[in-house]
């Protein structure tokens, strides 16, 4: 009797266990994550380390930000799972920056090199984090029980 409980507890457990995206996805996502340390690290740290002049404020809170956002991309090469909300902070604010930046300047006729050179930055990290973020284990992990309350 002892081994059937044991039996059934084992296929209740296993039911409710999350599975975890194949490898083959984990290393893809630690590309993206090393893409974007890469991408953000050098630019922004050496900012930091070998200021060239006095940064106003708002400037230096955007540069320490992405700094800081690049040391979370390198924790996310090794733990690509644990850190996978910054790939959704990624996706969520290129897709913001595009609709409400972008779009609004494009539809006023306000585009100029610099926006239309960041489009394509938003465009291909939105596009990436679409394929790469594992959706069903993001469901599965933040949104599925998102409204339960205990």
């Amino acid at each position: 009797m002892e081994s059937e409980l044991s039996i059934g507890k084992e296929k209740t457990d296993t039911s409710y266990a999350i599975q975890k995206p194949p490898k083959w996805r984990l290393h893809i996502m630690r590309g993206l994550f090393f893409l974007n340390f890469i991408s953000l690290a050098f630019d922004n740290w050496s900012i930091i380390i070998f200021p060239k002049e006095q940064m106003d404020t708002l400037t230096g809170v955007t540069i320490s930000f992405w700094a800081g956002f690049s040391l979370l991309n390198l924790i996310g090469i090794r733990f690509p799972l644990k850190m996978l909300p910054i790939l959704l902070l990624q996706l969520l604010y290129k897709s913001a920056w595009l609709i409400g930046t972008y779009l609004p300047a494009k539809n006023n006729g306000l585009l100029d090199d610099d926006l239309s050179s960041f489009f394509w930055i938003c465009v291909t990290g939105v596009t990436l984090n679409l394929l790469i973020i594992p959706w069903s284990y993001a469901y599965r992990n933040y949104i599925q029980g998102f409204f339960k309350f205990n």
